[in-house]
């Protein structure tokens, strides 16, 4: 499995009315193990989410099942491979 971080801009007009269908999208990837930790940017402007997958290809099939993709909300997004080799929720080496 590897990580992904992705980083989405909002349209802002669309953002208050798809945000309920949005966050349990993201509660029930969390649940699953799918979705580390994910959460708007300081200034409103976009979110950013940490997932856990196969490939890119499994992810995009996944995130392009979120109601912000199909509802118009992204404005933009980026995805990029993540390598996390130090931090506290890391397992421990044996």
């Amino acid at each position: 499995m590897a990580w992904f971080l992705v980083e989405i801009r909002y349209v802002q007009e669309k953002l208050e009315d798809v945000r309920p269908r949005h966050r349990k999208f993201l509660s029930d990837l969390a649940e699953q193990g799918v979705v580390a930790l994910g959460g708007p940017l300081g200034d409103g402007s976009g979110g950013i989410s940490l997932y856990q997958a196969a490939d890119e290809t499994a992810l995009l099939d996944v995130i392009d099942q979120d109601p912000y993709h199909l509802e118009g909300v992204v404005a933009e997004r980026t995805v990029r491979e993540f390598k996390p080799v130090i931090g506290a929720w890391l397992p421990k080496e044996a």
